[in-house]
């Protein structure tokens, strides 16, 4: 069913603000009134307003007797909460209507605040827009029933499947729209990871660089390094944001103070394929409130990912371009004897970017419920 427009007003508002709220969900709001909207909110970051108190300010004393659409169930009041609760300003403000688009899967509210509206009187409608607001609230889903993040898992290759060349060489394959487009997702999400041998083969900065400026906010770097091969002067711990390494009882206590003076932090976890138990390494930022983990490679990470059944999404920048057989595979091996035993890709959508296009699929054992 396609959303009303008061609630498409509330989806938009959240689109614009995607990614920049963590470890609170990004939410819109609209309020109507007589069929005319009045006004919209986004969740501001932490610690700021939630977006229905930016609604209901902008609106003013046009919110009485009007309707407020809303992305997500309003919160209500619990232990350790930062903000005033966006349910009790709805019935301040009198406000009569409230349509959802979603009850909220946070246990500290999950029909709670729909609840404590129908009290006061205030007629609430539900499921406005629910399919489209569960495609844009991923992340803050899976983090919020299963306490790990939303894992997409990326990287730019030739049509062969190559991202680099046999001499190690892969700047660039994919051309500027691209490299635009990889850009504008990092900033959006909440960490980026990678293994050691990517930053000892290209020395990335890893940092979102949206429109070529360094961004304001900077996703979380994260080293999956369990030998302790990242050397203390690579370029990741020179850039604004801060940077973790996780490693594992292979690295010596030297290596990890040389790290530490450089400015990282430095994780010991347990040993795992690759060095380091990624499950881990995953629940541990979720506890971080990390909602959304960029995983760009290398090869053995990426392997991992999907062996393990962590990665939720692929994005997968693919150029024109043949490097052959000899260059670096994009994803590297996980044991798979037969083609019925091939990672499936779900929803599949593609999308041109300059002479490139990008593939984006949902895979993984973990599914977004239904919101009908």
């Amino acid at each position: 069913m396609t959303a009303s427009p008061g609630m498409q007003a509330a989806l938009d508002a959240a689109a614009a603000i995607r990614g920049t709220t963590s470890p609170n969900p990004w939410v819109g709001a609209a309020v109507v009134r007589d069929g005319a909207l009045v006004a919209t909110g986004a969740t501001e970051p932490p610690p700021g307003r939630h977006a229905e108190r930016v609604a209901l300010d902008r609106a003013g004393e046009a919110a009485r007797g009007a309707s407020l659409y809303c992305t997500l169930e309003p919160c209500v009041p619990f232990a350790g909460k930062r903000t005033p609760p966006c349910s009790q300003a709805i019935v301040a403000a009198g406000i009569t209507r409230v349509v959802l688009a979603l009850e909220d899967v946070d246990p500290r509210v999950s029909g709670a605040g729909i609840g404590l509206l129908r009290d006061a009187g205030i007629e609430v409608v539900t499921g406005d827009g629910a399919v489209e607001a569960a495609d844009q609230l991923r992340p803050y889903i899976k983090h919020r029933t299963t306490g790990e993040p939303y894992v997409i898992a990326k990287f730019a290759a030739s049509l062969d499947g190559r991202i680099a060349t046999v001499a190690g060489d892969s700047h660039w394959i994919t051309g500027e729209a691209a490299r635009a487009r990889v850009h504008e997702e990092r900033a959006r999400v909440d960490a980026i990871i990678v293994g050691s041998g990517t930053v000892l083969a290209d020395d990335p900065a890893l940092t979102a660089r949206p429109g070529g400026a360094v961004a304001a906010r900077q996703p979380l770097r994260v080293i999956l390094d369990g030998r302790g091969r990242t050397p203390a002067n690579a370029a990741v711990f020179r850039q604004p944001g801060r940077t973790v390494v996780w490693t594992g009882d292979a690295s010596g206590p030297g290596w990890r103070a040389a790290l530490v003076a450089a400015g990282a932090e430095v994780v010991a976890g347990e040993p795992g394929g690759g060095g380091v138990n990624l499950r881990q390494v995953m629940q541990a930022l979720g506890r971080r409130g990390v909602l959304t983990a960029w995983v760009e490679g290398g090869a053995a990470v990426l392997g991992s990912v999907f062996e393990q059944e962590i990665a939720d999404e692929l994005q997968a920048f693919i150029a024109p371009k043949l490097i052959g057989g000899d260059g670096t595979p994009a994803v590297g091996a996980f044991g798979i004897a037969a083609v019925a035993e091939a990672v499936q890709l779900r929803e599949i959508s593609v999308e041109r970017l300059g002479d490139d296009v990008l593939v984006r699929g949902f895979a993984g054992g973990w599914r977004l419920p239904r919101f009908e």
